[in-house]
């Protein structure tokens, strides 16, 4: 899709969710999510694969699901168009990785800060991408600092020691940190969900 410059000006000006909705009647303009994300989740994705090509398919599967759940995003306080591409990036990955894992016929070695972040295979939670709305209320409910601590770690894929520098902390520190707001998440999670 080609944009005049006004047009142009006029597109990128647009916020993520905004675009994303406009895409679903003009399929053209996803391609400005697709130029503002695809460097991160780039990155994002070779973290966690270690291969190039794997990265891309990734990043490539993790767009599809985004234009195709187009109508499953919502805006919602404390959770950007970020926060959704990330996570959608995050599943397919480990997917992936699942797949991978099996193929080499042995325990590829995870690096910790990609381990802790895997789904609990225990429990429910990211099952599906219609309980994304269950997980940001969730994370609402928790205090400023734990719901901050998670958002930065699972969402936007930072690693311990980008959250330690961050915040000015130690990596012992974010450890506990992340532990207990996990334990939060969970109590709040199925306080919502069970009840």
């Amino acid at each position: 899709m080609t944009f005049s410059n006004s047009a142009l000006d006029d597109v990128n000006a647009l916020a993520d969710a905004e675009v994303l909705a406009r895409s679903r009647k003009e399929p053209g303009l996803f391609a400005v999510l697709v130029h503002r994300y695809e460097a991160p989740l780039l990155r994002r994705a070779r973290a966690i694969l270690k291969s190039p090509e794997d990265a891309e398919e990734v990043v490539q599967d993790a767009f599809t699901k985004m234009y195709l759940y187009a109508d499953k995003y919502q805006q919602q306080e404390g959770a950007s168009f970020s926060s959704w591409a990330y996570t959608i990036l995050n599943r397919v990955a480990y997917t992936k990785y699942s797949v991978r894992r099996k193929e080499w016929g042995k325990t590829v070695e995870l690096e910790p800060e990609h381990y802790e972040s895997l789904p609990d295979t225990n429990s429910e939670f990211l099952e599906d991408l219609s309980i994304r709305d269950e997980v940001i209320s969730a994370l609402a409910k928790l205090p400023e600092t734990a719901a901050r601590i998670l958002r930065l770690q699972f969402i936007e894929g930072k690693n311990q020691e980008e959250i330690a520098k961050s915040e000015k902390l130690s990596i012992p520190a974010v450890k506990t940190r992340v532990h207990r707001a996990k334990k939060l998440f969970k109590q709040a999670y199925d306080k919502q969900h069970y009840e």
